[in-house]
């Protein structure tokens, strides 16, 4: 593919983003659900692998830090950043446990799980999932078109889409409107100042 073709199926994707009305209100009732929470002292707790894990690092990090503009952190964490954890559970037990062991340990019930697969179909994402559900936590998926086996989360937010690349661009799009939505919720600012 030329770089023209590649931007232009990135838009394509985008454009499709757009006309499914479906998606764009999932997308709102995800930001619903981590505000709800987060107004409760809940907590968002996000996993993934490869780039997926780097997604969930970026919007852990987008939360608990800041977004557009200062104010408090919100506890928000992507389950893979301690590697003494992650390696010695894959060691030990197995590395399709990595993930559901953790939100055993800091997930409670109303916090939020967020699973991001392209394929929907990692076993260690979709374990934390299941994990998820049990504990009673309200569960989101980014996945792409298909959904895989994370189609059980009680928010699908597939992209439409089979291209890695292009589903990872558009989660990251994903993550950001959430991460926005969130911050003028919770902390509305005054744009007269």
């Amino acid at each position: 593919m030329t770089i023209i073709e590649i931007v232009s199926d990135s838009i394509s994707v985008h454009k499709m983003i757009l006309a499914d009305k479906i998606l764009l209100e999932r997308i709102q009732i995800a930001a619903d659900v981590c505000v709800k929470s987060l107004q409760n002292d809940g907590k968002i707790l996000l996993c993934g692998n490869g780039g997926s894990a780097s997604d969930a690092q970026h919007i852990a990090a987008e939360l608990s830090g800041r977004f557009n503009y200062d104010r408090p952190p919100l506890y928000a964490e992507a389950l893979h950043v301690n590697t003494s954890y992650l390696t010695a559970v894959a060691n030990d037990y197995h590395f399709d446990q990595v993930y559901s062991r953790m939100v055993l340990a800091a997930g409670r019930k109303d916090d939020v799980f967020i699973g991001i697969s392209t394929s929907g179909n990692s076993a260690n994402v979709v374990n934390a999932l299941e994990t998820a559900k049990k504990i009673g936590m309200k569960t989101i998926a980014f996945t792409g078109s298909g959904g895989g086996k994370l189609s059980s989360s009680e928010i699908l937010l597939n992209v439409p889409s089979t291209n890695t690349a292009r589903i990872q661009e558009i989660h990251i799009l994903i993550g950001h409107i959430i991460c926005e939505l969130i911050e003028k919720t919770l902390f509305p600012k005054d744009e007269g100042l």
